[in-house]
């Protein structure tokens, strides 16, 4: 697994429960540190004992912390690189949607040993869509609905998003469906093309 992924949890953690907690997470999966590099690759396995004791730690059900991890990612401020890159889908939260059968080969172009999961979006019309995620590693499809979350967020948009977990060979098939009830619900969030100096 990219180091990406289990550093997000490794952050997540900190700042939503403390380092004492992660330092504690970490202990109890046996991993022998507490500390995850975001530019090197880890083991399945390592990442899996990771969650799983996070999940023990505090309490979660593995899709309801996939998903804080995923809302964080979007909308935390100490994450604004990658808020900008998914910002760049489109000036709505439509347009953003239509952008992300791209997603994995814009992110393979910033990283391109990054494992993303293949997105694939249909639109059905009258503003419902569904966006099928395939990966191969299993039981990360609650991290995508977060990170839709927090995007309708960031444009102001009034969504109903409901997440249909799936398994077939070669790994998650989840489908997420998405009703865009309004699109300018309330105000977006303030994003700028040039980086502030």
């Amino acid at each position: 697994m990219h180091g990406l992924l289990i550093r997000s949890i490794q952050i997540f953690v900190e700042i939503a429960y403390g380092s004492e907690v992660w330092t504690k997470i970490c202990a109890m999966s046996d991993v022998g540190h507490d500390d995850f590099e975001a530019l090197l690759t880890y083991d399945l396995a390592e990442a899996e004992a990771v969650i799983n004791a996070a999940l023990i730690e505090l309490y979660k059900e593995r899709r309801e912390f996939l998903e804080d991890v995923g809302t964080h990612l979007v909308s935390h401020p100490s994450n604004a690189a990658l808020r900008r890159l998914l910002r760049f889908g489109g000036d709505t939260f439509e347009e953003f949607l239509h952008s992300l059968d791209d997603m994995n080969d814009r992110a393979k172009l910033a990283l391109p040993d990054l494992d993303t999961p293949q997105l694939e979006l249909r639109d059905h019309g009258a503003q419902n869509f569904s966006l099928y995620y395939r990966w191969p590693t299993p039981g990360y499809g609650a991290l995508v609905l977060g990170m839709l979350r927090a995007m309708a967020d960031e444009y102001g948009a009034l969504v109903v998003l409901d997440h249909l977990p799936g398994l077939d060979e070669f790994g998650d098939f989840d489908t997420i469906s998405i009703a865009l009830l309004d699109g300018d619900f309330a105000d977006a969030k303030r994003f700028e093309l040039g980086v502030a100096s």
